[in-house]
């Protein structure tokens, strides 16, 4: 009979082999739902649109009823592989080697997803279906994308349904080097900016017959990284901004351009909502260019908010099953980027636990067989210690 940890690396190994990248499924929702359904949980696909962006197929499996009810969250879309001669085993066989287990996806994240399946199936085996309460997967192909047909319409579907969970894990990445050592309590939230200055083309030996929107951009740039936005908050760290390109598209080397634009990103932190931020700059950068003959538009993306959710049980419990197994004493963090993690939040409190980041994205990805078998024994006893907690309180 397998243990949890093989059936982890097998579940793994079958999802990785599916080249899901965003936002094709390739069989990797399948991969995932034949395990769960042979262990009773009823397994949903749903698929959503949008106009302008490709189709997505959702995965919703749950076991048991009632609270309390325990939700893990994930993707199983990935991103491409890149040059995959730089590979030295391919990113879509899952070769294991070297006590690594190769393949996209498989820190990023795979290899968590498969993780809590192995370690749900054995809790639910254990208990011969009888969960006492419920235990739910909400699982996307489409995090790594554009994010409008995964989790944030799963959630949705699964309010009217009345299946909003209590307490949600997302088992992205957490850990910079090691297992153990970051639980993630929040994110930054990210707003991404669009800003284009406008001034009048000339002849570069005729500058007071032009206006040069370059001189514009270059100043307001540097006035924005010159500004601090602030210097963090308790669970925080400050708020930053970084500009990610600037062009003026002018193959002349005579001609003062008629446009510049440059394109930045700030991870805020919970000093801060993005609606307040837009207008902060809109009047910082009116204000850095109104004694000028130069003008100028701002546009941003769809944005993402800063979230905590404050330290308390769930965070707790987590924290208590990571040091039984590795011996650390994880640290509660909201660094890094953004994660579906920012849609479950207005649902219900969630943390976020999974693989290490070194290899995330990379060619080569992998995931130790170790921290595999680490990892779903983590989650194993979390489970457990969930239910003997929330099973017993109001909450639950």
């Amino acid at each position: 009979m397998s243990t949890p940890a093989e059936n982890a690396v097998a579940i793994a190994q079958s999802l990785i082999r599916c080249p899901s990248i965003t936002p094709l499924d390739a069989g990797a929702l399948d991969a995932l739902a034949a395990p769960l359904s042979a262990a009773g949980f009823a397994c949903e696909r749903l698929t959503f649109s949008e106009g302008g962006t490709p189709d997505v197929d959702n995965l919703v499996a749950r076991i048991g009823a009632g609270a309390p009810h325990l939700c893990f969250a994930g993707h199983t879309d990935v991103v491409p592989p890149g040059d995959e001669s730089l590979w030295s085993h391919s990113p879509f066989t899952a070769d294991i080697a070297d006590g690594l287990l190769f393949g996209r996806g498989a820190s990023d994240m795979k290899g968590a997803i498969a993780c809590f399946a192995a370690a749900a199936i054995d809790f639910v085996a254990e208990r011969n279906g009888e969960v006492g309460g419920t235990i739910s997967f909400l699982i996307t192909g489409d995090e790594e994308g554009p994010a409008l047909n995964g989790t944030k319409k799963v959630l949705v579907w699964m309010e009217e349904a009345g299946l909003i969970p209590n307490h949600c894990l997302v088992g992205e990445p957490s850990n910079a080097t090691a297992l153990g050592e970051v639980i993630k309590i929040g994110r930054r939230g990210s707003l991404t900016g669009h800003l284009t200055v406008a001034g009048q083309q000339g002849h570069v030996a005729y500058p007071h017959l032009a206006s040069n929107p370059v001189k514009g951009i270059v100043s307001v740039l540097a006035m924005l990284y010159d500004t601090p936005l602030d210097t963090g908050s308790t669970h925080f760290s400050p708020s930053n901004l970084e500009v990610t390109s600037i062009d003026v598209g002018n193959p002349a080397t005579n001609v003062i351009p008629a446009h510049a634009e440059a394109r930045f990103n700030i991870r805020f932190n919970d000093n801060h909502e993005a609606d307040a931020l837009k207008a902060m700059l809109t009047d910082s950068i009116g204000a850095a260019l109104q004694h000028t003959e130069l003008t100028f538009t701002l546009e941003f993306a769809p944005h993402g908010d800063a979230f905590l959710t404050k330290p308390g049980a769930l965070d707790t419990l987590l924290a208590e099953a990571v040091a039984e197994f590795t011996g650390k004493t994880p640290a509660l963090s909201t660094g890094g980027g953004t994660s579906d993690a920012r849609f479950i939040k207005d649902y219900c409190p969630v943390v976020e636990f999974g693989l290490t980041t070194q290899t995330i994205h990379k060619s080569d990805e992998n995931a130790a067989l170790a921290d595999i078998e680490t990892l779903t024994a983590i989650y194993r006893r979390f489970i457990d210690r969930y239910f003997e907690t929330f099973g017993d309180t109001d909450e639950g």
